[in-house]
């Protein structure tokens, strides 16, 4: 049954993306784009990869979906068709997918214990999770801690990115110096009484989510990267429907700069303390007495630092992007 349903997303999954490619209307591709993403975040929790399915949906359903809306205000609506030969993308593509099947047949059956993958190192974190870190989740339990570095990557790659599209996309002044000021038509939907009703009610939920999702990532599915997400996209909504200078009032783009850099701060001061306390780089269990109780709090900073530089970084690019004219 599962696999029947599984095959029946993936089959939704393909009609999606061919209407994505042949639709004229951007944003009816922009929607369907949305629509690509839930339908991945379904495949993904019928995989049992709540986590994933989690992320897909806060950031590839929700979050990408306003930053291009955004994106789309600044361009027509209609794209703009060119005449060129397609035989060549046609041969690429089937080629690829051919291949792609090909490597499949080497791939062990689904949900197979005796994979290749779960005989290294899945092992020794299932039976070791609870003895050293004493927590449910064992991904939040990999990421946060056991591959503490990777995630720290990570949070500075999110960090490097929101700085980038600060200096590409922040409007430019005559003296140099770029800006953040919202466009003239940035009242958002407040004239339109329906979206404004329901954002006003969706927003609190969003981000009250967030906030539990942030704070249960020990427990469940969940954890900074997806909080960072699901608020930041109740946050864009607001400012979708209050309008831009509302939000900005709000949350000052100066405050969303300082989270950006606080919260990759923060990842990495929890690693420097653990040093200062006799242990190595983002070894919390010398936090505190009690080793286990070190490796609570370290893993609730450093998924907290993850949290406030992903929230700031996606709403920091939203603002950028819709501080952008037209004209420029």
């Amino acid at each position: 049954m599962v696999v029947l349903f599984g095959l029946f997303l993936l089959t939704l999954l393909v009609i999606t993306a061919l209407g994505i490619v042949n639709a004229d209307n951007l944003f009816a591709a922009v929607m369907l784009m949305g629509i690509f993403s839930l339908q991945m975040a379904a495949i993904f929790f019928v995989l049992d990869a709540a986590d994933v399915a989690l992320t897909e949906a806060a950031v590839g359903a929700g979050v990408a979906t306003m930053l291009l809306l955004g994106a789309l205000a600044l361009t027509k609506d209609k794209e703009k068709r060119r005449r060129r030969r397609r035989w060549p993308a046609i041969v690429i593509v089937t080629v690829t997918t051919l291949m792609m099947i090909y490597a499949t047949f080497d791939m062990p059956r689904l949900g197979d214990p005796q994979a290749p993958v779960h005989q290294h190192v899945a092992p020794w974190y299932l039976s070791e999770t609870p003895k050293v870190i004493d927590i449910p989740n064992v991904v939040t339990a990999i990421l946060a801690s056991f591959r503490g570095y990777d995630t720290l990557g990570e949070v500075f790659v999110i960090f490097t990115a929101g700085v980038g599209v600060m200096f590409i996309l922040a409007n430019g002044s005559g003296n140099g110096r770029r800006t953040m000021v919202p466009s003239a038509d940035s009242t958002g939907l407040r004239h339109h009484l329906v979206p404004r009703v329901v954002g006003r009610l969706l927003v609190p939920f969003i981000v009250l989510f967030g906030l539990y999702v942030q704070f249960h990532g020990e427990y469940g599915p969940g954890g900074g990267f997806q909080a960072g997400a699901l608020i930041s996209a109740g946050l864009i909504l607001y400012a979708l429907v209050e309008g831009e200078k509302e939000a900005l009032r709000a949350i000052p783009l100066s405050v969303l700069v300082g989270m950006i850099a606080f919260g990759a701060f923060l990842f990495g001061a929890v690693g420097v303390v653990g040093m200062l306390f006799g242990g190595n780089f983002l070894d919390y269990s010398v936090l505190l007495s009690n080793p286990v109780a070190g490796q609570h709090l370290g893993i609730m900073l450093v998924e907290l630092g993850v949290g406030i530089t992903v929230t700031g970084v996606l709403l920091t690019i939203f603002h950028t992007i819709a501080a952008r004219r037209k004209d420029h």
